[in-house]
């Protein structure tokens, strides 16, 4: 298994109670396909200042989610993450070995 780190922003006045279903959605996906999720939640207060203006938005919610999985479980994620409207921008990255 591998670990990986996604960061994904969603709409800037997300209420954290309408934050826990889409960061559950997320984790279900990795889930479903056999992978684990470790800490996830919203990055430094979550709602921050984009340098710069993506779909006409000047903020946005950053949630950060840590999960191991196959190599395949980060392409399904991304899969999901450009299908959804709830997201406008995601990454996701490899974490490598030696920085644990």
């Amino acid at each position: 298994m591998r670990h990986y780190e996604a960061m994904y922003l969603v709409e800037a006045e997300t209420t954290d109670e309408a934050l826990v279903p889409i960061m559950e959605k997320y984790q279900k996906v990795i889930t479903d396909m056999g992978g684990t999720v470790g800490e996830t939640g919203k990055w430094e207060n979550g709602r921050r200042r984009l340098t710069y203006e993506i779909d006409g938005r000047r903020e946005g919610m950053f949630v950060l989610m840590n999960f191991e999985g196959n190599p395949d479980v980060p392409l399904e994620l991304d899969r999901i993450f450009r299908i959804n409207d709830d997201v406008f921008r995601h990454i996701i990255v490899r974490q490598d070995e030696d920085e644990e």
